[in-house]
């Protein structure tokens, strides 16, 4: 199983930065991508940034060229530097770890933190 905790978040002034970090603790899994989500309030949670094992990543269109994602595969660590906030990226952020099964068919199975609140004032 696959357990995320999550650090940093919190409050920021537009234009400001914040880093937010999470730790994959896990067993029996292995983990092919771990990456962030975000959700606003009566929202669909929403693609942030992710990155693979070989170190390919993939951002949103309205966070790339502001944040940056970086991994420790050896601690399973994965972290998002957030640069030039705008009021915009004010949600919960989720940390995500995802097995993907090569001899099911590219089943893939979603693991998820517990949430942090990024709220950014304008």
């Amino acid at each position: 199983q696959v357990q995320l905790v999550e650090s940093g978040g919190g409050l920021a002034q537009a234009g400001g930065s914040l880093r937010l970090s999470c730790l994959a603790s896990v067993r029996s899994v292995r983990i092919d991508l771990m990456g962030w989500y975000r959700q606003a309030p009566g929202k669909q949670r929403e693609l942030v940034a992710t990155m693979t094992n070989g170190g390919a990543t993939n951002y949103a269109d309205s966070v790339r060229g502001r944040f940056i994602i970086s991994r420790d595969n050896a601690k399973n660590m994965v972290s998002l530097q957030m640069n030039n906030l705008l009021p915009e990226d004010t949600s919960v952020y989720y940390c995500n770890a995802a097995e993907i099964r090569l001899d099911r068919g590219l089943e893939r199975t979603d693991y998820w933190g517990q949430g942090t609140q990024v709220t950014v004032s304008s």
